[in-house]
């Protein structure tokens, strides 16, 4: 193949081109302005990580920033994603073993976890947070058609802004396989600093033993920082984050969902009445 070229523009872009027509596609979106939408959006000072502005996802270049980038998303991911994008999704959702009150979705994309997540709990206050205000957008037009209260946020998975201990489960679903190492342990430790203790962290990806037995599979999407995550152990940076009880299943022998809870420190102990013997 050429330089910079990669599988999926040369055969897997052309093929899922066959299933697509670009008007059906555009169809949600008729009458929108992107830019209006975007600057409604958009949270004032943020600043975007290096690594997402020069990135290319899924041979889409300039990743996620685009309104192209959000209108695609959804058609190509249910395609794509193996055996079928909900029953994938849904292996998080189910995955889930307390009855969450606040569930905030980092990198929720278009909304498509997010939603599911409110389905599964109606009386939870759900938001969902992503850098790319174009498919924030796309994830707002989902649950007004979907008519379901979710509430969608401008920002950064790594530093949110939100109050310590303020939601009760915290997903993350496709997203550690886009990001930098570096970047995976600091929305780790972003994820246990947002929980109490007790909190439940879910997080949903390619399976590591998968993908780091199978090269060719990593080569079909466009990923820069897939091989990285591959190598790598979800369970042990979890553990390092400080979450306990991790664990990871795997699912369609491609996918795996992992889970962590936030323990219960000495503090926290005092605070519920178990002092020690000698207190």
């Amino acid at each position: 193949m050429a330089a910079g070229e990669t599988l999926f523009n040369r055969f897997i872009g052309p093929l899922l081109g066959q299933f697509f027509n670009e008007e059906e596609i555009k169809r949600p979106y008729r009458g929108l302005d992107w830019e209006v939408a975007t600057k409604a959006i958009k949270r004032d000072g943020l600043v975007y990580p290096e690594y997402y502005l020069s990135a290319n996802y899924h041979g889409i270049r300039g990743g996620y920033m685009s309104a192209d980038a959000a209108m695609t998303y959804d058609p190509v991911t249910q395609y794509a994603l193996f055996p079928h994008e909900n029953l994938v999704r849904d292996c998080l959702v189910r995955s889930v073993r307390t009855c969450p009150r606040r569930i905030l979705d980092l990198g929720c994309g278009t909304g498509s976890t997010t939603l599911l997540l409110k389905r599964a709990f109606p009386d939870a206050q759900v938001v969902g947070l992503d850098l790319s205000p174009y498919m924030l957008v796309a994830a707002g037009l989902k649950a007004q058609r979907q008519n379901l209260d979710v509430v969608f946020c401008h920002g950064d998975a790594g530093e949110t802004g939100f109050a310590p201990r303020s939601f009760d489960l915290v997903t993350a679903s496709l997203l550690f396989h886009e990001t930098p190492a570096v970047f995976t342990r600091q929305v780790l430790r972003e994820m246990h600093r947002l929980l109490p203790p007790g909190g439940e962290c879910l997080i949903l990806d390619g399976s590591q033993q998968t993908l780091s037995r199978s090269e060719w599979l990593m080569n079909i999407f466009e990923e820069p920082h897939i091989k990285a995550y591959a190598a790598g152990n979800l369970d042990t940076w979890m553990a390092e984050c400080g979450l306990g009880a991790v664990e990871t299943s795997e699912h369609w022998f491609i996918h795996q969902v992992s889970r962590g809870v936030r323990p219960f420190d000495c503090a926290d102990l005092e605070d519920v009445g178990f002092a020690g013997a000698g207190a």
